[in-house]
């Protein structure tokens, strides 16, 4: 959450050719909001503001929060001018479009298509009263997603923020990856040099310890635990306290009578906590999504029926993670 200092800028606020139109999201990292160019074309634009390092006091310009932080801030400020610069060359239909970025009020901007939809925490949140999210839906939605989490691995970069509240289905049905607030941190270079940024529930577990080596495999978590979302309608237990007492239940025992075998196991080995035991690539994980589905089981007898309700009053009876 910002701190009070930090203050966005203001509605009507002009960088470069951009009006700033409202206030769309704020994190620790970053702000983002609605804007429009000259031509009046809706785009967001992203602010390099991390709240732990900078602070905006007065004005527009944005300056190190103390001497101590400088050159963090600086180191953090270089990787988000690299980042944008790698995504504006990944031209994909599945990954949001960075049209411009520039240096502006001693900090970085990112220009990006705004997409209009909703997002899949929406649709779990709409259809979790019901059924869930369909299979056939789940495998739509993260088969075509992993072609653009494919071509970001590609360029040397690695998301670690994957979970519902970023990914954009886009009014046609088609999604979109947004939010690359942690892909500063790339596969070839010093990522433990600034604070982690993750979410608990779809953060794996060598997202928590500087040691561990990230990858491909540490995206394919953030999946596996968006697709455990989809049919439960929350997130997996954290994969820091998992590591203490692992209590995630086995999907199949709850869902197998709605939903494939294949693709309970396939959120299985992606939610391992071992690394080297999950899909190592997204063609692997692709492939999986792709195999025929065997029928759901048959409708469970009574006792199971009893068994699941009373499994599912005790996780709503849980504390959510956030």
């Amino acid at each position: 959450m910002p701190t009070p200092s930090n203050q966005p800028l203001p509605r009507g606020f002009q960088l470069l050719n951009y009006t700033i139109a409202k206030l769309l999201s704020a994190g620790g990292f970053s702000i983002v909001y609605l804007a429009h160019d000259e031509n009046d074309y809706p785009v967001a634009i992203k602010e390099y503001l991390p709240n732990s390092l900078a602070l905006r006091k007065e004005g527009e310009k944005v300056a190190a929060s103390s001497d101590e932080n400088l050159a963090l801030f600086r180191h953090g400020l270089k990787c988000f001018f690299e980042e944008g610069k790698t995504l504006a060359h990944i031209q994909h239909p599945n990954i949001v479009r960075v049209l411009n970025f520039f240096r502006a009020n001693d900090t970085v901007y990112m220009v990006m298509e705004y997409e209009r939809g909703r997002t899949l925490q929406k649709e779990i949140q709409l259809k979790h009263g019901r059924e869930g999210v369909e299979e056939k839906l789940i495998r739509h939605v993260f088969y075509h997603l992993l072609n653009g989490l494919r071509e970001v691995h590609l360029n040397k970069l690695l998301h670690l923020d994957i979970k519902p509240a970023n990914i954009y289905i886009r009014k046609e049905g088609s999604p979109v990856l947004l939010d690359f607030g942690s892909a500063r941190q790339t596969l070839t270079q010093e990522h433990n040099r600034l604070t982690p940024m993750y979410t608990p529930g779809f953060a794996a577990a060598e997202q928590y310890n500087k040691k561990e080596t990230l990858g491909p495999w540490t995206d394919i978590y953030g999946i596996g635990a968006s697709m455990f979302a989809c049919i439960t309608g929350t997130a997996p237990q954290p994969a820091d306290q998992r590591q203490k007492e692992d209590k995630l239940f086995d999907l199949r025992d709850r869902y197998g009578d709605r939903y494939s075998p294949e693709l309970l196991d396939l959120i299985w080995q992606c939610l391992l906590l071992d690394p080297t035991q999950r899909p190592q690539s997204v063609p692997q994980v692709q492939k999986s999504l792709l195999e025929p589905a065997s029928p759901p089981a048959k409708k469970p007898g009574l006792v199971r029926t009893l068994k699941r309700t009373w499994q599912n009053l005790t996780a709503r009876a849980a504390p959510p993670s956030q």
